[in-house]
């Protein structure tokens, strides 16, 4: 039986600058990311991730553009772990004042990158902007913390 688990990511972004949450050591996955989380069955992908954006910083995302999949899968485990990107350039609402996730930051686009974040999210932070969709594909061996291949498409 192969197990699979779909997260979504959004990445809202006003004018020059995105919003990032910059998450603590004890969240798990520690610097800046956008929102975003596991998908609730039987929500949409669409609706997951503006579910997210909502839990996570109390903006109400419209007009979501899909930008691509980040994937990897373990065949030793029978394991494939999907991640759901979009763009968000539409929001209403106020930023929560304890937000649940780790600090909430309006960050200018270019300065993004030289902030602390995690190696797989900072590979896939310009995707967002280039035109098209992408698709990021690894195998890895969880167990063995090893990749085996990667691969990343733009189309």
């Amino acid at each position: 039986m192969i197990k699979v688990d779909m997260y979504t990511m959004c990445l809202v972004q006003d004018g020059d600058r995105v919003l990032l949450i910059n998450r603590p050591s004890e969240r798990g996955f520690p610097g800046y990311i956008a929102a975003g989380g596991k998908v609730d069955f039987p929500e949409s992908l669409t609706d997951g991730a503006i579910r997210e954006v909502w839990e996570e910083t109390g903006l109400k995302v419209k007009e979501l553009a899909y930008k691509g999949l980040a994937e990897f899968v373990d065949p030793e485990e029978n394991y494939r772990y999907m991640v759901f990107n979009y763009l968000a350039q539409s929001f209403e609402g106020e930023l929560l004042e304890n937000p649940p996730e780790g600090e909430l930051r309006w960050v200018p686009i270019k300065e993004a990158l030289d902030l602390p974040m995690q190696p797989w999210f900072r590979r896939r932070f310009p995707l967002f902007f280039e035109k098209g969709t992408f698709e990021i594909y690894e195998i890895r061996n969880q167990a063995a913390k090893e990749q085996i291949k990667e691969t990343v498409k733009m189309t």
